[in-house]
């Protein structure tokens, strides 16, 4: 339980920071604002045209009768709203980060200066060419890892009572993860740790990343949450990810767990 509640502090030390630093947090705005700008045209756009592109793909449904061709277009309609709203909150995070690369590269290494106690940030020492090659094909293995993971969760859904109670909750453990694993890579990336050690880093501290992620994921639902929330969730991400690596970080920064706050949490 220590680790989902280390998780959370992160979360919210992360939004603290960029709170006292209004120069960065207004560039991190700006990915966000563009990726949703490009999310809620494609969702105006489903929502507009979606029946009929129900209806192009269901020929074979044009001679049923009333009330059974409506019922069945308009079910599909809405499940097919309703699937490209989750992976909408899946994919949102990968894609911001990928429009932003360099705005949060930069938020992320003035966090490592700011709590290391030497004062310096990881450098990759790649090009920006290079650095944006592997931030997109890692993200595109994600996206894949976490499209499967939607549309597995989705068809579960439908399962009577399980559908409407169990499969949501895991819904949320798993978006989380993906949005820390996605998060996280910003720094992470920047250490040259390849996408399979993220995974297993990931993977051997799950509370830790519950505890960050799945918060995280609950609040993108809502909407515009997501564009304010990105930067502090960089902020965090970064120091989240100095705990995972075993990093040691300045004593005034209360979110590390070997400089507990009074309450002991």
């Amino acid at each position: 339980m220590h680790d989902l509640g280390a998780g959370f502090k992160y979360l919210m030390e992360g939004q603290r920071w960029v709170a006292r630093h209004g120069k960065q947090f207004g560039f991190g705005l700006l990915p966000g604002l563009i990726t949703l700008v490009l999310y809620a045209a494609a969702l105006v756009a489903l929502a507009l045209w979606g029946e009929d592109f129900v209806a192009w793909a269901t020929p074979f449904a044009d001679d049923w009768s009333s009330p059974w061709l409506g019922l069945f277009r308009g079910l599909l309609t809405a499940v097919l709203f309703a699937l490209a709203l989750l992976l909408s909150v899946i994919t949102f995070t990968a894609v911001t980060l990928l429009i932003g690369q360099p705005f949060y590269e930069n938020l992320s290494e003035k966090v490592d200066r700011d709590v290391s106690p030497d004062g310096t940030a990881p450098e990759s020492g790649l090009p920006l060419w290079r650095e944006l090659w592997i931030s997109a094909r890692d993200s595109l293995r994600i996206l894949v890892r976490a499209v499967l993971w939607g549309v597995l969760l989705f068809a579960l859904g439908f399962i009577p009572v399980v559908g409407q109670t169990v499969v949501p909750a895991i819904g949320f453990l798993v978006t989380g993860f993906f949005l820390t694993q996605e998060l996280t890579s910003v720094a992470l990336q920047r250490r040259r740790v390849e996408l399979h050690d993220r995974l297993t880093l990931l993977r051997t501290r799950k509370t830790l990343v519950w505890g960050f992620g799945t918060p995280l994921a609950v609040s993108f639902l809502i909407p515009f949450v997501a564009v304010f929330l990105m930067p502090g969730a960089v902020a965090g991400a970064t120091l989240m990810a100095r705990d995972l690596l075993d990093e040691e970080s300045t004593e005034d920064n209360p979110s590390h767990p070997s400089h507990p706050s009074p309450s002991g949490v």
